[in-house]
């Protein structure tokens, strides 16, 4: 099982993928997190990001999905190829090669959240703080949404303690792990 959480910058993305991460545990499941990529391209990322460090963050992306995928029954991963493509079309609009490939790899996904937005990024010495630049790349991953046609659950943006028992529900996994019963089969 794979889940992306996607959204833009400064969101509660990482915050949440730990948390779903940590109940899934609890499940007494195998749990890979995929971090954010973006902040190891070595090439500039925000409003300065070329394609080709778009680029270098997709293929990253996907490298880290598959390793994780191939030794974890569940992945969480914090972006999707979605939401770093979007920034590749702020940047410089739709890329011909790259909108095939995110739209194929989208499907991958068992489960793809947004996280609205719900404040202004705060700086954690990578983020942007613009808030013009976080709303416009919110309004991008949602058309690409649309024009990819993703299947995506919409966070609601006044029930934040609620997020992590959102998705593990819509996963179709229980809220809680099963108790064992102490006083079952005593003699």
């Amino acid at each position: 099982m794979k889940i992306a959480f996607i959204g833009s910058h400064g969101v509660g993305k990482t915050t949440l993928c730990f948390d779903v991460a940590a109940r899934l545990k609890r499940l007494d499941l195998g749990v890979e997190l995929v971090k954010e990529v973006a902040r190891a391209c070595p090439l500039p990322i925000n409003r300065d990001t070329t394609v080709e460090a778009q680029a270098w963050i997709l293929h990253s992306q996907i490298a880290e999905e598959i390793v994780a995928m191939s030794r974890y029954d569940v992945v969480v991963s914090d972006r999707s190829v979605l939401d770093n493509y979007a920034y590749m079309v702020h940047q410089a609009g739709p890329h011909p090669a790259y909108a095939p490939l995110v739209q194929d790899w989208m499907t991958t996904y068992d489960g793809v959240f947004k996280v609205p937005i719900i404040e202004p990024p705060s700086f954690d010495g990578t983020r942007d703080t613009s808030e013009t630049f976080q709303r416009e790349v919110d309004d991008i991953i949602e058309e690409l949404l649309d024009a990819f046609h993703v299947r995506c659950h919409r966070l609601d943006p006044g029930d934040r303690p609620g997020w992590p028992d959102t998705v593990v529900h819509a996963m179709g996994l229980p809220v809680t792990p099963p108790q064992m019963d102490i006083f079952a089969g005593g003699s």
